[in-house]
């Protein structure tokens, strides 16, 4: 497919979901005390179907006061190949259940208590809108579809890129 020109607000939030729950890893955003935005990896655990992310934090990091101060946030996820732009608002979620649901043997090298520990606590982020680009075909396509722009002149299409409103935070 083609880079869209026009934004198409149509597509789908599954799409979002699909293409999130594919990269395991993102950089979290949030606005500090000062009004300067931070940025963090962060692993996510779970990507619900309306583009919703799940992560684990400690109760006392920086990140969770942030939240806790402006819920505010982007979420940017990307492979060789594709890339996601989440733009929302996280909650601090203190709920040992969901904790348990999502744990992951991932999880015990930042939180060797386990899931129970009271020092955890979960990130939602609830995104309002998002971004994709998704490059046809992985790194080996895009790298000959760049090559094929350079020998032929013409601009290289890049593959999908539309904008998913996600709805409202829950």
């Amino acid at each position: 497919m083609n880079v869209t020109s026009d934004h198409d607000t149509s597509a789908s939030p599954a799409k979002v979901a699909d293409l999130a729950s594919d990269i395991k890893f993102a950089m979290l955003t949030t606005v500090d005390a000062d009004g300067e935005l931070v940025s963090r990896p962060m692993a996510h655990q779970e990507v619900e179907a309306d583009g919703d992310l799940w992560f684990f934090s400690s109760r006392d990091s920086r990140k969770v006061e942030h939240v806790r101060s402006n819920p505010h946030v982007a979420v940017t996820l990307a492979s060789s190949s594709t890339w996601v732009s989440i733009n929302g608002s996280a909650a601090v979620v203190d709920d040992v259940e969901k904790a348990k649901e999502l744990w992951s043997v991932d999880m015990e090298a930042w939180f060797p208590q386990g899931p129970e520990d009271p020092s955890i606590v979960l990130i939602k982020v609830s995104g309002e809108t998002a971004e994709y680009w998704d490059g046809p075909g992985g790194r080996v396509s895009s790298v000959l579809s760049l090559a094929k722009s350079k020998l032929t002149g013409q601009r290289y299409s890049g593959g999908e890129n539309e904008k998913v409103d996600l709805g409202t935070a829950d």
